[in-house]
């Protein structure tokens, strides 16, 4: 007699779940905590002129960053300038996303595809762009100019920078504040017109507090892309605008000074975490 197969036990909920993200969770460790703990590592060990680690246990690399004046003008600047743009971003982008979320049929199909086309064009092109159009002898300098009035040097500084980073962020704060337009209904902005509420009384106590959400999310987004933007930065600045990334570039590939490059590189990562840690706290008080 041939035997009988016992029966398979089925998988608990728990199981299935391990099963599940135990993919995703081998290829993140392999393709992020382990190279982060290797920069962490970095982060301890000594530079040797010419490009080598001193394989020390040393806490100058964190020390002198918090003792240097010129790395922490970096990273106050680094952040001051990410949050100057993020609220830019948001006040450009807000009425584009609240229109588009209002629109309908092929117009909203349109103006969705308009929106997500720049993305379809690299980073690289589109700050090449800008640097022909915001240059002494472009034509946004050559219309001020053309006016009468005193033109302002656009090129090669602060300026440039936060202007093609703007313009590059917008489409990912348009697009993560339809997201976040989920929960507002027009019937609620009609019942509020119909109680007597003026247009502007509207949006501030109703349209705004409903899109906060997307607001949070917006703004988080565009603020770590932000931090982190090395190309726009490192071509428009013209090499005089210190910001994280660039230096972090310069560190590891020109001074050849890898544990000071994993220090700043590190705080980059701590800084979107207390990015992050703020958003959570933003959602829980809009919950």
């Amino acid at each position: 007699m041939s035997a009988v197969a016992a029966p398979r036990r089925p998988l608990r909920a728990g199981e299935v779940a391990v099963l599940l993200l135990l993919p995703i969770a081998l290829v993140n460790a392999m393709g992020f905590i382990i190279p982060v703990l290797n920069l962490a590592r970095y982060s301890f060990n000594r530079a040797r002129v010419g490009g080598g680690i001193e394989q020390v246990f040393t806490w100058e690399n964190w020390t002198g960053i918090f003792r240097d004046k010129f790395y922490l003008d970096i990273v106050v600047n680094s952040i001051g300038v990410s949050l100057g743009i993020t609220m830019t971003t948001l006040v450009l982008s807000y009425p584009i996303a609240l229109y588009l979320h209002r629109s309908h049929g092929r117009w909203r199909t349109f103006l969705t595809v308009l929106v997500i086309s720049p993305l379809l064009t690299s980073a690289v092109v589109r700050t090449y762009g800008w640097i022909a159009l915001l240059s002494d002898a472009g034509p946004v300098v050559g219309a001020i100019r053309a006016l009468g009035l005193p033109a302002p040097r656009l090129m090669f500084n602060i300026n440039g920078v936060f202007i093609g980073l703007t313009e590059i962020l917008m489409p990912y704060m348009i697009l993560a504040l339809l997201a976040g337009f989920g929960r507002l209904d027009p019937k609620v902005e009609e019942a509020a017109r119909t109680l007597g509420a003026s247009p502007m009384r509207t949006f501030w106590r109703v349209i705004l507090p409903l899109t906060l959400p997307g607001i949070a999310l917006g703004c988080l987004l565009c603020f770590v892309l932000a931090v982190s933007s090395f190309i726009t930065p490192k071509l428009m600045g013209g090499g005089r605008v210190f910001l994280l990334a660039t230096e972090i570039y310069d560190q590891a590939i020109v001074t050849l000074n890898w544990p000071l490059a994993s220090t700043l590189s590190i705080l980059v990562l701590v800084i979107f975490g207390a990015a992050l840690g703020a958003y959570s706290a933003v959602l829980r008080r809009l919950d």
